[in-house]
């Protein structure tokens, strides 16, 4: 089996409502959806970059979706972010310059063409939609927080933003519909 990272007796398991992995621990009945202390992040962002991420989403657009756009973001925290902690870092400790220079590189390598932002999103984003190339799917105005919702409105399809700064952290984000 290959190694998760995560530390002895706990798992991933997919959650039934939100089609989402999570991390469980069947000795103590903890659930819980940021990976617990201890956890290797490293080898936990390989494993679930290779089992746990969906390649190939090709979502429908679902009716009723006039006045709403869909996109997918990269998201890159840091310790001043709302909620400091992510599925590849139980406690996130680096700097907003740090998270800044982060961003910064994923930006220059997907503008470069090396890389996709759904396909770096899978395995850097600190969103637990990076299980999902980073797709947060259909949302409308008043759904995100303002700066995220701005950027979003203002791209094209296909267009990617500049890095976009909101309470949650660092995001580039990719317009998708």
């Amino acid at each position: 089996m290959e190694e998760s990272g995560l530390p002895p007796s706990w798992e991933v398991r997919r959650s039934n409502t939100k089609n989402l992995p999570y991390y469980f621990c069947p000795d103590t009945k903890e659930s819980r959806w940021e990976p617990p202390a201890d956890t290797d992040p490293e080898k936990l962002k390989l494993f679930m970059a290779k089992f746990h991420s969906s390649k190939n989403l090709n979502a429908e657009r679902p009716g009723g979706q006039e006045g709403k756009i869909r996109a997918a973001h990269l998201l890159v925290k840091h310790y001043g972010s709302r909620r400091p902690a992510s599925w590849r870092e139980a406690k996130i400790t680096r700097t907003k310059e740090e998270a800044m220079s982060i961003i910064l590189g994923h930006e220059a390598r997907i503008r470069a063409g090396s890389v996709s932002l759904g396909d770096l999103a899978t395995t850097e984003s600190d969103c637990s939609s990076a299980r999902k190339r980073g797709d947060l799917g259909f949302f409308g105005r008043g759904d995100m927080q303002k700066e995220f919702e701005d950027a979003s409105f203002a791209l094209k399809p296909g267009e990617v933003s500049q890095v976009v700064e909101t309470a949650s952290g660092l995001h580039l984000i990719e317009r998708l519909e």
